[in-house]
């Protein structure tokens, strides 16, 4: 299901965080649950992966992580200000000290000249830091492509963070 880079960098994000002794949290949109799976096909991950929300619509986003709705509607949902609030959200809302946030766009469809198909946004929340904040412009380049890409630039994230 996922490639053995895909395992091995999981693998190094789990084994940090383990001896950390810190909890994960992971918020995801345009990823559907990608990254808490990679990360739960490595055994002994629930030692430091407490949860993962799914938030694919903007009102999930809201309802679960509790990221404001006038938030979105300023910004639009793929977004720096809605993935930081999404993963500040995801750390609120659990037992972990840091949680990372993915929102985008996948693709075919739904980009626009501001927003193109591939670009992703990806946040970092950690207890006591400030939050940080990537964007990547995959480009156009297939839906699995965009999400699989996102999926690693995620856990690199989550890498610098602990």
């Amino acid at each position: 299901m996922f490639s053995e880079a895909d395992i091995a960098l999981a693998s190094d994000v789990l084994s940090r965080a383990h001896k950390a002794g810190i909890m994960l949290a992971i918020a995801e949109s345009c990823t559907g649950g990608l990254v808490s799976a990679c990360l739960t096909a490595v055994p002994g991950a629930s030692e430091v992966l407490d949860r993962g929300f799914v938030t694919y619509t903007n009102d999930s986003k809201t309802e679960m992580l509790g990221v404001p709705a006038d938030l979105i509607r300023s910004y639009g949902a793929v977004s720096e200000a809605v993935a930081c609030a999404m993963a500040e959200g995801a750390l609120a809302r659990s037992r972990a000290e840091a949680s990372i946030a993915i929102t985008g766009i996948a693709g075919p469809g739904g980009g626009s000249a501001d927003k193109p198909v591939g670009l992703v946004w990806i946040a970092g929340a950690r207890t006591g830091r400030k939050t940080i904040a990537e964007k990547h412009l995959f480009g156009d380049i297939g839906r699995s492509q965009v999400r699989e890409k996102s999926l690693e630039a995620a856990l690199r994230v989550l890498e610098r963070l602990i």
